[in-house]
């Protein structure tokens, strides 16, 4: 059975979408079975794959609503080992059309439970917001990754996250841990990066994945190309930090690789 992480940050640039991006392409690379769901409606996860967003046909929308079946919304073999659910500008209609719906808190984790035993990890990337769409995803997570960007107001919101996170464990999904916190866009030739790491271990050390994932210009050019780092180029800092990072969420759950 699948894995599910969720990758949330209700606060936006903080590398939510690129680690959703880059760690499932790492995970397939070391030949885990991976699904990556955008639930995100600038499709930003989509687009990175090099996927037309706007030339689908089913996406996390239509499965969303019940207008298809999450196996007709998968766009299979993206990658090797990689499916893709795409995500459009429609998915942010999709909260106003839930509103009445009975239990539409579940809605993301029916659909999962369809296909869940078919892959060995599926990850989201949510919206920058702790909406409905965000707590579908916490309710049909098994755990939580934050990205947070090593910058002066790293910490802002975090707390609320975490509050939000132990309401949702306590009420909708008591299965429901939080994996990590991975600092991103790190750079080691400035105070403030290190003084934030140091701050955020503090309080939360025993969240803290070593891995940091650097600055790094081929990352930052990697979507533009529509290719995770791990196929643009894989031996740059930032494609050996998110095979790292993968490494170390496969320890973590004492699972193996190749």
């Amino acid at each position: 059975m699948g894995k599910i992480l969720v990758i949330a940050n209700q606060k936006g640039g903080v590398g939510k979408t690129t680690t959703a991006i880059n760690l499932a392409a790492a995970l397939a690379d070391y030949q885990k079975k991976v699904l990556l769901v955008d639930l995100d409606p600038q499709g930003n996860a989509t687009s990175g794959y090099g996927i037309d967003k706007n030339d689908v046909e089913n996406t996390s929308y239509e499965l969303m609503i019940g207008e298809s079946d999450i196996k007709d919304c998968i766009l299979t073999d993206v990658l090797p080992n990689l499916s893709v659910i795409p995500a459009n500008i429609n998915l942010a209609a999709a909260e106003g059309e839930l509103a009445d719906t009975e239990e539409k808190e579940y809605t993301l984790q029916r659909a999962l439970n369809e296909v869940k035993d078919g892959y060995d990890y599926i990850l989201i990337d949510c919206p920058p917001s702790l909406n409905l769409l965000t707590i579908n995803a916490l309710c049909a997570g098994d755990s939580l990754l934050v990205p947070i960007q090593c910058e002066y107001y790293a910490l802002e919101g975090l707390s609320q996250l975490m509050q939000t996170v132990s309401l949702i464990s306590e009420r909708l999904n008591d299965n429901l841990k939080v994996e990590g916190i991975v600092f991103t866009m790190f750079d080691s030739r400035t105070n403030l990066s290190a003084q934030v790491a140091e701050n955020v271990r503090e309080n939360m050390d025993e969240y803290v994945f070593k891995t940091m994932i650097p600055r790094n210009v081929r990352l930052a050019e990697a979507p533009s190309f529509g290719m995770p780092i791990t196929e643009y180029d894989p031996k740059s800092t930032g494609a050996e930090s998110y095979m790292s990072l993968a490494r170390e969420l496969l320890e973590k759950g004492g699972d193996t690789w190749q």
